[in-house]
């Protein structure tokens, strides 16, 4: 047993080189440059909407707080979304979306994806996924905050990535319901 662990141990830092027995700190993320930040309010009966819409106030209050911001380093983008005013310790999900924020929650269109699904709406995990896709999923803390933050090995097109909706459950990864995260509670414009 005490062999075992040992050759564990010694192959997990020759895997990780020098670097492993390093006293330096990891390389810290990069900045996020803020995009959008605003109160949450109830969709507009008619004419332009607000730039962050609640479309169920009981999950998530009118006057509740969402910013969100992006940078680009390297051909890698990172995504921030900053919330505060929510339910107290709940499981929300978010992705960033294709289209604007709307009256209606299916306004924003469908989510973002680097590689584009050929079938609408996308559930394929080969397109529906992390990597080929912004989720910025969280769970807020017992003062309704949170932060939700995603970096991925590609840019947006432009024009293309134009909100960021916050559904009601975490992002599914099974078969069949990949990428699916429930209603589409709140939206926020927010131009990548």
């Amino acid at each position: 047993m005490r062999t075992t662990v040992a050759t564990l141990v010694g192959a997990v830092l020759l895997a990780g080189g020098p670097a492993a027995c390093s006293s330096e700190a990891p390389p810290s993320s990069p900045a996020v440059k803020p995009l959008a930040d605003t109160d949450v309010a109830a969709p507009a009966s008619s004419g332009d909407q607000p730039k962050g819409i609640t479309y169920d106030v009981a999950r998530i209050p009118v006057g509740a707080k969402l910013s969100t911001g992006s940078s680009v380093e390297n051909g890698r983008t990172t995504v921030e979304l900053k919330v505060s005013g929510l339910l107290p310790d709940t499981k929300y999900g978010s992705h960033v979306h294709t289209k604007p924020c709307g009256a209606k929650p299916a306004d924003s269109g469908p989510h973002y994806q680097n590689a584009k699904d050929p079938v609408s709406p996308s559930v394929d995990p080969q397109f529906a996924n992390a990597q080929n896709e912004i989720w910025l999923d969280f769970t807020t803390d017992a003062q309704g905050a949170a932060t939700g933050r995603a970096t991925v090995r590609w840019e947006f097109r432009k024009a293309e990535a134009n909100s960021v909706v916050v559904h009601a459950a975490h992002t599914s990864t099974e078969h069949g319901k990949a990428g699916t995260a429930g209603d589409r509670l709140a939206c926020l414009t927010a131009a990548f």
